[in-house]
């Protein structure tokens, strides 16, 4: 927690014009943002208890829809699409200010 998932969300979403309407999705597991030629779905799925209730909100008919931002993904990640970019945060032991980042091409 408190690594920067939201911030990087909010990043993205400024990219896009979109930095009026960001809010955290952790009681509504996700916020909708639409642009002209793009659907950005912002999930944060820490609060289910498996990925059952993933699937009963329809999580998996966002991945075809557009572009699915997902924090705490681990927590489904048997369903996520076979192919996917995980980005995973952790603290700087060293300086509390910084994060370090990876990004990895997963395939299943």
């Amino acid at each position: 927690m408190g690594s920067g998932k939201t911030k990087l969300t909010e990043g993205i979403l400024t990219y896009f014009g979109l930095e009026k309407e960001i809010s955290s999705p952790t009681f509504t597991i996700v916020n909708e943002y639409y642009t002209d030629n793009l659907n950005i779905y912002h999930f944060d799925v820490y609060r289910l208890e498996e990925e059952e209730e993933f699937l009963s909100i329809g999580g998996e008919e966002y991945f075809e829809k557009g572009v699915c931002i997902i924090e705490w993904g681990e927590m489904i990640e048997n369903v996520l699409p076979n192919i996917y970019t995980k980005i995973s945060f952790s603290r700087d032991l060293n300086n509390e200010n910084q994060r370090r980042i990876i990004v990895q091409k997963i395939k299943k």
